[in-house]
């Protein structure tokens, strides 16, 4: 996983082609509203295009990068799902206009998937190629911080950050949406920017039992310490009373996932059919699952999943202190899952 948007060339007045790749949406449309500025600055008002890779052909999207426009003298051309529209047969005709692109128009490349080649270098010349990637949880709890503060004009707690991310992911759209209702809910004193706090995050950011499940896991598999009972810390402390219940089952499930994995890559089974059988996604999840049963021996895995039962069978049982067992629970996992 990419740890921040990176870029190959720059965008400035001077783009003609930006290719900007990656899972991560909101950057994907923060970088085209940066780069509009930039051209309105430099050519004034800038007619926007838009089409859908999936159903345009290139030949209209070309013809309108070098269509004189009616309304305003520079164009900027936004292509979603682009990799559908420059594959195979049309790769050619879209190497052909960037190696001599319109003097009039930029054209905006937008794509989750992307296959580096000739067309890179290319692009470079006369452009940019901005990655748009995923943030990890760390990073995504530093941009949210950031991004309070710049486009919302509130403060926002670092813990409380952290725990807005454990809650929803790091997805960036959805993190600045909550983010914009969170900063209308705070106070503030003497004019001061408001500031969100843990309680706020708590009591405003909705976690069900289903979403507990998913965002415990990548601190589970981190095999550090401190960020796995750190996250379990964070749900028992700021989840409605029950918490242990579904915390101690998304721990139990996160061990099978590994030891069927384990099991699976022993018996020799393809990883993608695992992938699809143990349903492991996300891709970055998946990809770590597959990593640690590849690494650790699946004896230490197994004995890992039978502890993770034995806490969900004490938890629905009264069989000792929850959250006691849990922090116990998430300490094995980093012991076992730790290089």
């Amino acid at each position: 996983m990419a740890k921040k948007a990176t870029s190959q060339g720059e965008l400035s007045a001077n783009t003609r082609v930006a290719a900007l790749i990656g899972k991560e949406v909101f950057l994907q449309t923060e970088c085209t509203a940066q780069l509009k500025a930039i051209l309105e600055k430099a050519h004034g008002e800038v007619a926007v295009f838009r089409f859908d890779g999936l159903s345009t052909p290139l030949t209209d999207v070309l013809d309108e990068c070098r269509t004189f426009g009616l309304m305003a003298s520079y164009k900027l051309v936004i292509v979603d799902n682009a990799d559908q529209v420059i594959k195979e047969d049309n790769r050619p005709l879209i190497e052909r206009y960037v190696a001599s692109p319109c003097e009039s128009a930029t054209l905006v490349l937008r794509t989750t998937n992307w296959h580096a080649g000739k067309l890179d270098e290319m692009i470079a010349k006369v452009g940019a190629i901005v990655r748009c990637e995923a943030k990890t949880h760390a990073e995504a709890a530093a941009w949210a911080v950031a991004n309070c503060a710049r486009r919302h004009k509130a403060t926002i707690e670092p813990k409380a950050a952290e725990l807005l991310v454990n809650r929803i992911g790091t997805d960036m759209g959805r993190l600045d949406t909550e983010l914009e209702k969170l900063a209308v809910s705070a106070t503030s004193e003497d004019g001061k920017p408001p500031v969100i706090t843990m309680k706020q995050v708590a009591d405003l950011v909705g976690l069900t039992r289903e979403e507990e499940v998913w965002v415990v896991h990548d601190s589970l598999l981190s095999g550090h310490a401190p960020t796995a009972m750190g996250h379990v810390h964070l749900i028992l402390d700021n989840a409605r009373k029950d918490a242990n219940i579904p915390l101690a089952y998304a721990c139990m499930d996160l061990a099978r996932k590994l030891n069927g994995a384990a099991q699976g890559l022993k018996l020799g089974m393809n990883p993608w059919q695992l992938g699809g059988k143990l349903k492991l996604w996300p891709e970055s999840r998946k990809e770590a699952i597959l990593g640690h049963a590849r690494r650790v021996p699946p004896a230490r895995l197994a004995n890992l999943l039978h502890a993770a039962v034995l806490v969900d069978f004490k938890q629905k049982t009264g069989g000792g202190d929850p959250d006691r067992m849990l922090e116990i629970l998430a300490l094995r996992f980093a012991r076992t899952l730790g290089r």
